[in-house]
């Protein structure tokens, strides 16, 4: 939808993210997609507790895919980004990857999905419009 760069975070692996096995346990790609949403939308001026303090509202995740290409570690640094697919009055559809940052070589892709995040009332939890600020600093 936007012709602007992804949102990109950085994120380092510890033991607590990672399995038995060592590699990073696929449930907390979820986990790293939430943080870089977090910190796009607070880039953007929206933190979200001050968003449901003043609007009455939030975001809950309403469907989500992940592909899993590759393992990171632990002491691994990821960049994770978030980039707007689609918007309507009440979702967005997310564009999300997760990349292993290496220095001197190229990033390299990780896992990828869509997050679609419906906006409802914070306390009856029914669907609302997405307030309209929100909207404007998304195009």
């Amino acid at each position: 939808m936007s012709d602007m760069t992804p949102f990109q975070f950085p994120i380092r692996i510890y033991w607590e993210d990672t399995d038995a096995g060592g590699i990073v346990f696929y449930a907390n790609y979820l986990k790293f997609f939430e943080r870089a949403r977090t910190e796009w939308l607070r880039a953007l001026g929206f933190g979200q507790q001050v968003l449901r303090d003043e609007s009455g509202g939030m975001f809950v995740v309403s469907e989500t895919t992940v592909k899993y290409h590759s393992p990171a570690r632990l002491d691994d640094t990821l960049v994770v980004t978030a980039e707007l697919q689609d918007a309507g009055r009440v979702s967005l559809t997310i564009a999300q990857r997760a990349y292993l940052r290496t220095p001197g070589k190229t990033d390299r892709l990780l896992a990828e999905g869509t997050i679609r995040l419906g906006w409802v009332d914070s306390q009856t939890l029914k669907p609302g419009r997405i307030p309209a600020p929100v909207l404007e600093a998304l195009k």
